[in-house]
């Protein structure tokens, strides 16, 4: 399971620095290298503390993101949410290539904060959640069980909270403006993804009707 963690997070770290790269047009982009080694070596360090606390749920990350006992609306979703991460790498990479964006150098320290914030608190969700799974699914099979402790005590989807420091922070990161406009697509396409997924679960796991009437708020607690 290791070797395979090793493999995806290569070809993820690899893939997304050849679209930077080759958009850019160049390969003297500071930020991007920062971005890159970080992501590099956060992929393989955090996967091997997953191994350690919760081999199964490692399993299942490591699963391809189209699977056949998955929502038909969640296979489009991550079809759609795929090719809107290409085109945002691909349009910060344009924006380098334009020199468009002139980022202050401490907006960029701001950025890898919020790129090594989201990181934790996305390993805080897996420890508190060993049903968080790549796509939409109910696992019966692993006894899946509703979730109310830790930030799943204040939104039901923390996980996505987490990706919007990611989707706000890379892009600070890598001094791109573009990348920074196009970032509430993300939030947006986070939201479609809820509705499918509290769908499913309202449906197929016991006691989600009554979670969800105790935690109110989806995202962000107080406002949605």
């Amino acid at each position: 399971m290791i070797a395979r963690l090793l493999l995806q997070n290569t070809i993820f770290v690899v893939g997304m620095g050849a679209l930077l790269f080759a958009s850019a047009g160049t390969l003297h982009w500071p930020s991007a290298w920062v971005f890159l080694v970080t992501s590099a070596l956060l992929g393989p360090l955090c996967g091997w503390w997953l191994h350690r606390i919760d081999p199964a749920l490692l399993a299942e990350r490591l699963r391809p993101v189209l699977q056949k006992d998955q929502p038909a609306a969640d296979k489009m979703f991550m079809i759609v949410f795929v090719v809107a991460m290409l085109a945002w790498l691909v349009a910060m990479g344009l924006d380098r290539r334009a020199h468009f964006s002139e980022m202050p150098v401490a907006l960029q320290v701001f950025g890898l904060v919020l790129f090594l914030a989201s990181t934790l608190f996305t390993m805080w969700v897996f420890r508190e959640n060993s049903f968080a799974a790549p796509v939409v699914k109910l696992q019966a099979e692993r006894a899946q069980r509703v979730i109310s402790t830790g930030p799943y005590a204040h939104v039901r989807h923390p996980m996505y909270s987490g990706m919007v420091l990611f989707f706000v922070g890379m892009p600070l990161l890598l001094g791109s403006w573009w990348g920074l406009a196009m970032a509430p697509v993300f939030p947006v396409l986070f939201a479609v993804r809820i509705g499918i997924e509290e769908r499913t679960l309202r449906e197929g796991l016991p006691g989600y009707a009554e979670y969800a009437a105790r935690v109110r708020y989806r995202l962000v607690p107080g406002v949605w």
